[in-house]
């Protein structure tokens, strides 16, 4: 079983704009408060993974947990992966909103989770929890995307969803940084519960509208049983992903239980991600699949590297949380830019374009964050380094949305942001699986890691060169 078939790429005709769509625009009364709904989503999820970025030091030192650093990120990636699956299987056969609302709810208790564990083994269930019902959550909003907007306005819809990002992402860091400071990072947690809470009560107010967009849509390509078969890869591919991260976020270098398990975990993600994604994925071929491996690589690159930007400003360069949450802060605002640039009209028919220019400009900023660190620099150009990170993220990962929608039926919009979501997870887990094995295995101590932080995202910047290739191969 695979994601669906592609259908011929028509770039340049069915996303030009019509007239009549230039006049609607995203925040149109018709679709004013259906897209309020969606941004109060997205900037719950956003708002807490950047407050946990940055209170993250504070708990792994406090649950005595530093040397597992990463498994605190990637555990909620882990099980996001199974959400993603069980949401494109769901949404398929019932519509986005049954998603929408368990992952809500998931995603509540597992932050109050998280804010009252006393131990590092309560605190990774909360943000398994939390991870599943982000996956529900992030493929029901596709599909909504997919089915509620005209085909001409999902490039400003994605540009908005970016820039609902910019917010979190401005005052995440340095609130969670007080929170942290002031009381405890335990209710940086507990604070994301209450936004939770407003996004259901306005996603109710919707759900005529959002379930009316499913009137006149065909059945699913997919059968019941390929429906059956892609949940139970998802299973194993978030019980191998969880492997994986168990067997490398204490990593040493000998061979262990702990070695075998990653290996196992490996073998698993190799059997079942190509069952799960676009046939001919993994060899860039044109067209969907191409789209999925660069999602995969953006995420991968990206997210391996910031996860332990964090960690090196505190530890290794003695900034405070308020200053590295800071830099993070300035940083994004890059992303936003660059998904602002791909909703222009211009880059009709020219979408794959932008995906190679993102790849080069995240090349380009992972290079000088290498250097900064290499050559000692001054700590805040780093954040000139994740502007010129974040503005390719921004110009790749939203215009590889779009080109998902358009190179699929609305009728498998549930299966394709399924796998555009799981290759972007699935990135995620392994490019800070990887960074984490690596960290475990050489960390010393506070101040020798330079060299290790450097290994790593060389590693990564290769990583995210290949994106150029990749943009060029998706228009067919």
């Amino acid at each position: 079983m695979t994601a669906s078939t592609p259908q011929p790429a028509r770039e340049g005709v069915s996303d030009e704009p019509s007239a009549g769509a230039e006049r609607i625009g995203v925040f149109h009364p018709r679709f004013l408060l259906l897209s309020v709904s969606l941004v109060a989503l997205i900037t719950v999820i956003a708002f807490e993974g950047m407050a946990v970025s940055t209170a993250m030091p504070d708990a792994a030192r406090d649950l005595d947990a530093v040397r597992s650093y990463g498994l605190a990120f990637s555990v909620m990636l882990t099980t996001q992966l199974l959400g993603i699956v069980l949401a494109g299987v769901w949404c398929d056969r019932s519509g986005p909103l049954p998603s929408l609302f368990a992952g809500q709810l998931l995603f509540a208790a597992g932050c109050g989770v998280c804010g009252g564990s006393q131990s590092f083994g309560p605190f990774l269930a909360g943000r398994g929890v939390a991870g599943l019902g982000a996956g529900l959550i992030i493929v029901a909003g596709y599909v909504v995307i997919g089915r509620a907007y005209p085909e001409s306005l999902r490039p400003k819809v994605f540009s908005v969803i970016s820039a609902a990002w910019v917010l979190p992402s401005l005052l995440g860091p340095p609130i969670a940084a007080w929170v942290a400071t002031t009381w405890s990072w335990r209710w940086v947690f507990w604070l994301v519960v209450v936004p939770v809470v407003a996004a259901v009560v306005l996603v109710l107010a919707r759900r005529a509208q959002i379930a009316a967009a499913d009137e006149g849509i065909e059945e699913s390509s997919r059968d019941h049983r390929e429906h059956a078969r892609a949940a139970w890869f998802g299973v194993l591919i978030a019980a191998s992903a969880g492997a994986l991260q168990w067997g490398t976020h204490d990593l040493e270098a000998t061979w262990s239980t702990k070695t075998v398990t990653a290996v196992i975990g490996i073998l698993g993600i190799a059997v079942a991600a190509p069952l799960l994604l676009p046939h001919g994925t993994w060899l860039m071929r044109r067209g969907l699949p191409s789209v999925m491996l660069a999602r995969f690589l953006l995420t991968c690159s990206f997210f391996g590297t910031i996860t332990y930007i964090p960690l090196m400003l505190v530890n290794e360069r003695g900034q405070s949380l308020a200053t590295a949450g800071t830099i993070l802060a300035v940083g994004s605002l890059g992303w936003s830019t660059g998904s602002w640039i791909q909703g222009r009209d211009r880059w009709a028919g020219r979408r794959h374009q932008l995906v190679s220019v993102g790849g080069v400009l995240l090349t380009a900023g992972l290079l000088g964050i290498v250097a900064v660190a290499h050559f000692d620099w001054h700590p805040w150009l780093i954040a000139v380094a994740l502007v010129a990170c974040g503005t390719g993220m921004g110009l790749g990962t939203a215009s590889l949305s779009v080109l998902s929608l358009t190179l699929t039926s609305p009728a498998d919009h549930g299966t394709t942001s399924s796998s555009l979501q799981l290759a972007d997870v699935l990135g995620s887990v392994l490019g800070i699986a990887a960074a984490g094995a690596v960290f475990a295995a050489l960390h010393t101590t506070a101040g020798r890691d330079v060299p290790v932080f450097v290994g790593i995202w060389l590693g990564l910047s290769a990583v995210a060169a290949l994106v150029v290739v990749a943009g060029r191969r998706i228009r067919t």
